[in-house]
């Protein structure tokens, strides 16, 4: 008994001795991952800048499913943020600085370690080449956890590296897995709808609409207004020549809504229309081949585009939806004038007999 008692005194000690040895060790740590991903650096970049996407390829899904993400009204760009939670873990990162195409630093804390995480995007002749910094300091807990798993760097560098495997694997499939189809003429229907308009440059559209999406579904619940049906996106103007586009980012409503003056968002109406209607499966960066694929329709078919009606994309499903951008669902509808079918009515000619001059109606077949 006197033994065990030794020897139990001697794991005492030693754990004692690895605590005080670990707990007085430097916190600060510095890792760096770089990979190449086989999809272009404009792609890559938007995809990561969107918090939402996480989630389809940060190596924590693919090994805890538990975890419950909390998105901020922003989840693109500077200021974008989202926190994390699984049991007693917790996290939260925020967006500090970003340069279009180029690189995303960030500020991340997961249970009182702290760290900044910087991001760059290069172009390679394969693709992007993506390197990710992490520079931090740890607590007293993470220092302890991670030394008895070989040490903070193995378990960040593992981490980085999955994540980047899983980040090839998803735009590689994800992103070039889409389908376009040409429904035909539909008639869009009347109602109410709150929007938010903004004018810009062309090559800025898509992004406004991803910063100003979120702010309209954010307004809907921070106020609890029931959708009426799908967001979607009104092109008021698309001038090419002065390089200017107008958008309003849409929300259908019951009814009419009145809104405070002052406010960016405003009440208005849905009005009816004939269109041609084109449904893109898939992710998003394809509507211009969808767009495309649709003028071409009407060119060939003989339709007429009607330039007083609205152009408008809706979005059936997004990420809100599902993560997979495979199975994204946008409705793209062109304001064409209806085709008149012209039943031409074939009149008799008349003729005087010579016999009886009167007039008679030959007879004549049906056409």
């Amino acid at each position: 008994m006197r033994i065990l008692k030794y020897i139990f005194l001697l794991i005492l000690l030693a754990f004692i001795g690895i605590t005080v040895y670990v707990t007085t060790q430097k916190g600060d740590f510095e890792i760096s991952k770089s990979s190449v991903v086989k999809t272009q650096r404009t792609t890559v970049f938007d995809y990561v800048n969107d918090y939402k996407n996480w989630e389809t390829f940060g190596s924590w899904m693919h090994k805890d499913g538990g975890i419950k993400f909390n998105y901020a009204s922003k989840t693109i760009g500077h200021g974008a943020a989202f926190s994390c939670k699984n049991g007693s873990d917790s996290g939260d990162i925020t967006t500090i600085f970003v340069k279009e195409n180029d690189n995303i630093a960030q500020k991340a804390n997961f249970n009182g370690t702290t760290a900044t995480i910087y991001w760059t995007f290069k172009d390679t002749l394969n693709g992007t080449k993506i390197t990710i910094r992490a520079k931090g300091k740890m607590d007293i807990m993470t220092k302890i956890t991670t030394f008895f798993k070989g040490g903070v760097s193995a378990i960040l560098t593992d981490f980085l590296e999955k994540s980047l495997r899983n980040l090839d694997k998803t735009l590689e499939y994800e992103m070039k897995t889409y389908s376009i189809n040409v429904n035909g003429v539909v008639q869009r229907t009347s109602g109410f709808c709150l929007k938010q308009t903004v004018s810009c440059q062309i090559k800025s559209v898509s992004r406004n609409i991803k910063i100003m999406m979120p702010n309209m579904i954010h307004f809907f619940q921070k106020n609890k207004i029931t959708m009426a049906g799908k967001p979607f996106v009104q092109y008021d103007k698309f001038d090419i020549e002065n390089d200017i586009a107008t958008i309003s980012v849409c929300i259908p409503v019951g009814q009419n809504i009145s809104i405070s003056p002052g406010s960016d968002v405003s009440s208005a109406e849905i009005t009816a229309f004939t269109c041609l209607k084109t449904t893109l499966t898939g992710d998003y960066s394809h509507s211009k081949e969808a767009w495309a694929k649709a003028k071409i329709y009407i060119a060939d078919k003989g339709f007429k585009e009607n330039f007083a009606g609205f152009y408008t994309e809706v979005y059936v499903k997004t990420i809100d939806d599902i993560k997979q951008p495979s199975k994204w669902l946008t409705e793209i509808y062109i304001p064409v004038f209806p085709k008149v079918d012209i039943v031409k009515s074939v009149v008799a000619p008349k003729v005087i007999t010579p016999e009886t001059s009167e007039i008679k109606t030959l007879p004549t077949e049906n056409p």
